[in-house]
């Protein structure tokens, strides 16, 4: 279960920080959407976490 949790936040808030970059008008491929997705990935793995840790 705990996988399971930092798997999906981990993909869904790194897709979330992708598309931030793009409402900011940043290019798929660029540096910013880059860390933008990354920044999105750790913080769903944290939240993936803490989700695990409640329905443990």
């Amino acid at each position: 279960m705990n996988k399971l949790c930092i798997f999906a936040g981990t993909m869904i808030f790194g897709v979330l920080g992708s598309m931030l970059a793009g409402a900011f008008g940043m290019d798929t491929f660029s540096l910013g959407s880059f860390l933008l997705s990354g920044v999105g990935s750790v913080i769903g793995v944290y939240v993936g976490w803490k989700v695990a840790q409640h329905y443990k």
